[in-house]
């Protein structure tokens, strides 16, 4: 396992880390069989966890902090904080409220004093960004928290945040966790360079592009829209889509490059994301055991130039086959209010 600076921050962590996502009711709801997946990537050189609050309501939190005992000083651990927790009114977003009473939440599902890295999971515009800020930079003073990071924040606002940071004498993000595949490579053309200059971290998630580069979805082949992600969203994986349709084609000249390589497409897949400069850690999110040995087989496959010219070919740089979902969309285009004149503004015009 290979091992990379966080942001800066100075902790080493492995360039592929433990997502817990399915760990829960949402994937794999054996408590013990979950805590043998830890185990062994912890076993097998990763140090990285990567959790979030409302992961199956909590359950992904206390799985983690159950298999962490006895083992919390070796491992990196992160979690994440902003989607509701709970019916009613302040029960998620980034505001100060929200986060000071979730971290107690999660430092106690979590057994544990200190969150290495608490990563604001989707940006809210209903919050100034230097009232969250002020929070976080908050925690880290009082021990509760080592460093944060944002996820799925747009290039600009990742920006706007290092400049109210550096403005109000706040700490700032070290990190930046966006979804990032061979399929979905639109960050690379503002998201990543950004976190470059700006000295950050980058996690990235989804590199098996929601099951399209396991291998499991090929073209000509029948897909059973009942069961798993396609009953789920049916849209993502209906082959007379013309953007599943078009997942598919690269799908087919991926597989044919993994065969040259003697290697399997989602071995191929995660050390694609590894190999960009920007990338510190590649977050893989198993279900079962099988899946977590298959993706660690990828964590010795280095891709060389001539692998990655073959890949470019078949997605080009900075391109989206698909639009990657990050359950969160921009204020301007959820709230047509912010999009629209009020009705004498617009008869002025």
């Amino acid at each position: 396992m290979r091992y990379r600076i966080l942001g800066g921050t100075g902790i080493e962590v492995s360039t592929y880390c433990l997502g817990t996502m399915m760990f829960g009711a949402a994937g794999n709801p054996d408590h013990d069989d979950s805590i043998r997946i830890i185990h062994a990537a912890l076993d097998h050189g990763i140090n990285f966890v990567d959790t979030a609050d409302m992961y199956s309501a909590g359950e992904s939190e206390e799985i983690v902090g159950k298999a962490l005992q006895g083992r919390r000083d070796e491992v990196v651990l992160a979690t994440k904080v902003h989607f509701p927790m709970g019916e009613g009114p302040n029960r998620g977003g980034n505001s100060r409220r929200w986060i000071i009473r979730e971290v107690e939440a999660s430092l106690k599902r979590l057994r544990t004093d200190w969150i290495d890295l608490y990563q604001i999971h989707r940006p809210d515009h209903r919050t100034d960004i230097e009232e969250t800020l002020s929070a976080l930079t908050d925690l880290v003073r009082q021990g509760k928290i080592r460093a944060f990071g944002s996820s799925a924040f747009p290039a600009h606002e990742t920006v706007e945040a290092y400049h109210v940071a550096r403005q109000r004498g706040l700490y700032r993000f070290r990190t930046e966790q966006p979804p990032y595949n061979i399929l979905a490579r639109g960050i690379e053309g503002d998201v990543l360079p950004t976190a470059q200059r700006l000295g950050m971290g980058v996690l990235t998630y989804s590199p098996l592009g929601w099951g399209f580069l396991t291998g499991r979805y090929r073209k000509g082949r029948e897909v059973d829209m009942s069961q798993g992600r396609a009953a789920r969203a049916p849209e993502r994986f209906d082959p007379s889509i013309p953007v599943n349709a078009a997942k598919l084609e690269v799908v087919e000249g991926l597989v044919k490059l993994a065969d040259e390589l003697g290697r399997t497409l989602p071995e191929l897949a995660v050390a694609f994301a590894a190999s960009h400069p920007a990338v510190t850690s590649v977050i893989l999110g198993p279900r079962t055991m099988e899946q977590l040995d298959g993706l660690l087989k990828g964590a010795s496959l280095m891709l060389d130039d001539a692998v990655l010219d073959r890949i470019d070919e078949l997605a080009p740089p900075g391109t989206n086959v698909y639009q990657p979902v990050a359950l969160w969309s921009p204020a301007p285009l959820t709230d047509p209010a912010l999009r629209r004149r009020p009705p004498g503004d617009r008869a002025a015009s």
